[in-house]
């Protein structure tokens, strides 16, 4: 079973994720990309990787922002397949 993080795990981990944060129990980050058609096609390619991992964030766009919340839902807290996850998104939004 998957193992919920300790604060300190998550600041740890954090270090490693530039503009990512912890607040009201999600890792969380916001882009803005060039316009809306950027956005959504970044947000596709993050639902691939989402898919091949069965994880999936909570997130809002609008217009040319995005805004990514990750947590667990089955430990209902952070665990390593959100901070996997955080890593495949940043990888994926440095193309944009």
């Amino acid at each position: 079973m998957i193992q919920k993080l300790t604060e300190s795990e998550i600041a740890k981990n954090l270090e490693q994720l530039e503009g990512w944060s912890y607040q009201n129990g999600f890792i969380t980050k916001s882009y803005r990309f060039k316009d809306f058609k950027d956005a959504f096609s970044i947000m596709a390619r993050i639902a691939f990787e989402c898919e091949a991992n069965n994880h999936h964030p909570n997130w809002e766009n609008v217009y040319n922002s995005l805004t990514v919340r990750l947590n667990t839902h089955d430990v209902d807290g952070i665990t390593e397949n959100d901070f996997n996850l955080a890593k495949a998104i940043e990888e994926i939004t440095k193309t944009a």
